[in-house]
């Protein structure tokens, strides 16, 4: 009975693990079918987040960009203003489009701030969907990603400042030897830098940049590489007017602190990665950055500097109107005599023996000719806007920029009363020691033009007019023409000549043999210079889009002018004597605001 009856409960036993086992494997198997519909909705949610992630980008990259091109090419904020009230609920400047595979998006301006009169901040918003009903519209149950995107458009100093020549449309230099033509700092050009009949002495980095709107189109080369100096030897020089080159007792080990301070501010023949970022004298252009032996420090390519444009004059007679020196002590705690002052030029009046000043509120109505001697310099003060032309020669006290609507006619030398002097083994003392003395930026809406315009002929004439200059297109496609000196302009003068007569230039011209100056300007920058011997010192820059120098002695000599460079992120040069502005956007906050369906 024992036997019979333990025989039943093992069968018993069996039954039940056999109805457990059952039941454990359907609710496993219920839930692994649960399990793997649960992962192919995650899976699916995860691909459309990430389509609509990529759609919602798209298009707010192609509304950053519309923004970007018309601020680029007008530079100024007046495209901004009809988008002063956008908000969420009422997004501004609206677009919308395909990206393929049933992916739409629709992107916009929901809002403006207001920083200053040199910078607005933009907020865009995109929503990326998957279009299921293909009609085109954002439906409830479709879904979507939107995407936040805050922007900072500036005008603010151009880093084409940071060159001791910068070329917008070509670079060149024909017919220098090493001896010829010696330049103590960078060069850049937004097209080809092309060196030939020789290998002038380029005592910094040389730079060139691929540029399709060019006609034709710049590969974006350095042709050559130029000669240069040793550190020992540029130093044994003791010049006075040019930035220093490195050397490890004043200017500390590579990559310490010390050295820091300095990197930006000097040469070095050596080139190399310092503290993640290269330094030293390099060549650099569409093929990477290598130094001058060759080594190639960084592959990616050079980009293109946007160029400021001084078309609209009427923002540079407001900046003048509105300039009042607010610096009430210079960094030694010596007061500044202009504090509160506003823009001003004055010229010694030899009949009243006394200074006149000539600008009105900051503005020269008309053209006037600027002669300053040592006892008598030219005064300047802040911004002063011409609306005509500027001719100048001799000495210059101050520190500003003489803005012209039309021509800077330089017509002799055009010397500092108190130049500044680089040499040191303190940089905070030279600072100190340079940041009150002369400084003067040449601003022309038109051209900047050297030497006796009554001689002008074959030279330079030729280098001012096509196929020597050359045509180029604007961010949308315009034409923008090759410049032209010979053609005649809304004046009923030549493009080249002064509002002045050619007469009248010719009584006041000398030999030119030394600019102090930082000249910038909107198409070329050229003539004759040293013509009665003695070679030319540029102590300073010379930024144009096409440059059409003339030396008819030797040698040409450049010394950059530090003073004017930035000295960093978020800080402003040494002395800001308010240069042209150029645009620049700069990127703040992005986020996702939503992702999901319905």
């Amino acid at each position: 009975m024992r036997k019979r009856n333990l025989r039943k409960h093992q069968k018993a036993a069996v039954l039940i693990t056999a109805l457990l086992v059952l039941f454990m494997s359907f609710g496993l198997g219920t839930a692994l079918v649960s399990l793997g519909t649960s992962g192919l909705h995650h899976v699916a949610r995860e691909e459309n987040a990430l389509r609509t992630l990529y759609a919602a980008e798209a298009g707010l990259e192609y509304k950053k960009m519309q923004v970007w091109k018309t601020f680029k090419v007008e530079q100024d904020f007046d495209s901004f203003v009809p988008w002063e009230n956008a908000s969420p609920q009422n997004p501004r400047a609206t677009v919308s489009g395909s990206v393929g595979g049933g992916l739409r998006y629709a992107a916009g301006v929901v809002g403006q701030q207001i920083n200053s009169t040199f910078s607005r901040t933009l907020t865009f918003r995109s929503v990326g969907w998957v279009d299921r009903d293909g009609d085109g519209a954002l439906d409830a149950d479709e879904p979507r990603t939107m995407v936040e995107h805050t922007m900072e458009f500036t005008l603010e100093r151009s880093a084409v400042f940071d060159y001791a020549y910068f070329a917008n449309n070509y670079g060149w230099m024909y017919g220098f030897g090493a001896n010829d033509l010696i330049v103590n700092g960078d060069m850049r050009a937004n097209g080809n830098f092309d060196f030939s009949g020789g290998a002038p002495t380029i005592n910094g980095s040389v730079y060139a940049t691929a540029n399709n709107k060019l006609i034709p189109p710049a590969a974006g080369f350095v042709n050559i590489t130029p000669t240069q100096w040793t550190n020992t030897y540029y130093n044994s020089l003791n010049n006075a007017r040019a930035r220093q080159a490195y050397d490890p007792t004043r200017h500390g080990a590579k990559g310490s602190q010390t050295y820091e301070q300095w990197r930006d501010l000097i040469y070095d023949q050596t080139a190399g990665i310092i503290n993640g970022r290269v330094s030293g004298a390099v060549v650099a252009d569409a093929r990477g950055t290598r130094s001058y032996t060759g080594t190639m420090l960084d592959p990616t390519p050079t980009q293109e500097l946007p160029m400021p444009d001084l078309d609209e004059i009427s923002r540079y007679i407001n900046l003048s109107q509105n300039y009042v020196d607010q610096r009430q002590t210079f960094s030694d705690g010596t007061p500044n005599p202009d504090f509160g002052q506003g823009a001003y030029v004055e010229v010694w009046n030899s009949t009243t023996s006394s200074y006149q000043r000539i600008s009105t509120n900051g503005v020269v109505n008309g053209s006037a000719i600027l002669i300053g001697t040592s006892d008598r310099p030219i005064r300047i003060h802040g911004p002063v806007t011409f609306t005509g032309d500027v001719v100048i020669k001799g000495f210059v006290q101050g520190q500003g920029t003489l803005y012209a609507g039309r021509n800077v006619h330089i017509v002799g030398s055009v010397r500092y009363k108190d130049p500044p002097d680089f040499r040191g083994t303190n940089p905070s003392a030279i600072d100190r020691q340079n940041e009150k003395r002369d400084i003067l930026g040449l601003a022309a809406r038109g051209s900047v033009i050297m030497g006796n315009v009554k001689n002008f002929g074959y030279y330079p004439l030729n280098y001012m007019r096509p196929p020597f200059t050359k045509p180029r297109y604007d961010e949308f496609g315009n034409l923008i023409p090759a410049y032209d000196a010979t053609q005649t302009d809304s004046y009923g003068r030549k493009r080249y000549q002064s509002l002045y007569s050619d007469d009248t230039i010719s009584s006041i011209s000398e030999n030119i043999n030394q600019i102090d100056a930082i000249l910038y300007t909107n198409f070329v920058g050229g003539g004759n210079i040293a013509t009665g011997g003695g070679g030319c010192t540029i102590n300073g820059s010379i930024i144009c889009k096409d440059e059409a120098m003339v030396l008819y002695s030797l040698p040409l000599r450049i010394n950059y002018d530090n003073r004017i460079r930035d000295r960093g992120p978020g800080t402003r040069p040494l002395i800001d004597i308010d240069l042209p502005r150029a645009p620049k956007m700069l990127p703040r906050e992005w986020r996702v605001v939503y992702g999901g369906a319905g």
